[in-house]
């Protein structure tokens, strides 16, 4: 099989274990904080057990280290936000939600990249609007909430993208993530008192949630991960972010698949997911328009991007 090939299969295969991060944090019977601390907290120690992860943490100044390790609070106040919005709603409503994250990217970057604003992008904020308002009429009125916290944890997406993006070229991938996901795992701890309502971030799970956080862990994030380097030497960020688009097609699937969640939602539900995702896709469409096939192009990170859904 050609390289190529190959790594659009893997970059596929990615994304379907991607899609399973919304479809787990449904059955996790933990709430959301304790379940984001414990994923952040595995994932850091498993990172720290790489000698590549120690050469990469001394070689780095310690300014970056500060700036990594804020992106890291905005990273856990996004899966933090994003598996509230699967406890308050369910699967499908929590992926649709993160669809939206490259609707806010195209008004966010800019701002972060100190770039002029381009008015196509404004195009992509328009046309996502029906689709929102569909979803919402075609959710029962007590999921409605989870929809606003899934919207804002698309928001904490584009923040923390973004910010990834202007420092990609500065450390190693697995250190960075490393950075990331302890510096999240230690701010938890620290918002757990303020969240009285969330409960506290160390909460021991029985062994139904210890396997699930287990391939949450490893099986959802250090597999595709590592497996996505690797297919990124042969592809294009281009080609790479039009199939990671495809992860809440997935995690709905999924959804509908495992979870039986299509009986919970109506026709208008998904009427308004095709408009968003038609605008997910038309982000990256316009912007190879505005800079040409030939251009280089960086991938930002989400979940598809450093781990990070």
């Amino acid at each position: 099989m050609q390289s190529v090939s190959k790594a659009r299969l893997q970059i596929h295969f990615c994304v379907l274990l991607w899609g399973f991060t919304a479809i787990l944090g449904r059955l996790i019977s933990l709430p959301a904080l304790p379940l984001v601390w414990w994923r952040m907290l595995l994932v850091t120690l498993a990172l720290l057990l790489m000698p590549r992860v120690w050469r990469g943490l001394r070689a780095m100044p310690a300014r970056l280290r500060w700036a990594y390790a804020g992106i890291g609070v905005l990273v856990s106040l996004h899966w933090l936000t994003f598996y509230a919005a699967i406890k308050l709603a369910n699967a499908s409503v929590g992926a649709t939600c993160i669809a939206l994250g490259p609707v806010f990217l195209a008004f966010v970057e800019p701002w972060i990249a100190k770039r002029r604003f381009d008015p196509r992008e404004l195009l992509i904020g328009v046309a996502v609007v029906p689709g929102v308002a569909l979803v919402v009429g075609g959710v029962p009125t007590d999921m409605r909430l989870g929809i606003a916290v899934g919207v804002l944890s698309a928001l904490f997406v584009a923040l923390f993208g973004s910010l990834n993006k202007r420092l990609v070229e500065h450390g190693d991938p697995l250190t960075v993530t490393c950075i990331e996901l302890g510096t999240g795992a230690v701010f938890l701890t620290l918002l757990a008192p303020l969240l009285p309502h969330a409960g506290p971030a160390f909460v021991l799970p029985d062994a139904h949630d210890a396997v699930l956080l287990l391939a949450l862990a490893f099986g959802c994030t250090l597999l595709p991960f590592t497996l996505a380097l690797v297919a990124l030497r042969h592809m294009s960020a281009f080609g790479t972010q039009m199939v990671t688009n495809l992860e809440p097609v997935y995690a709905i699937v999924l959804a509908m698949l495992l979870l039986g969640e299509q009986r919970q939602l109506d026709g208008w539900f998904y009427a308004g997911v095709a408009v968003i995702l038609a605008a997910v896709f038309a982000h990256p469409l316009l912007h190879r328009v505005r800079r040409g096939p030939r251009q280089t192009e960086l991938l930002g990170t989400t979940e598809s991007h450093n781990m990070v859904d």
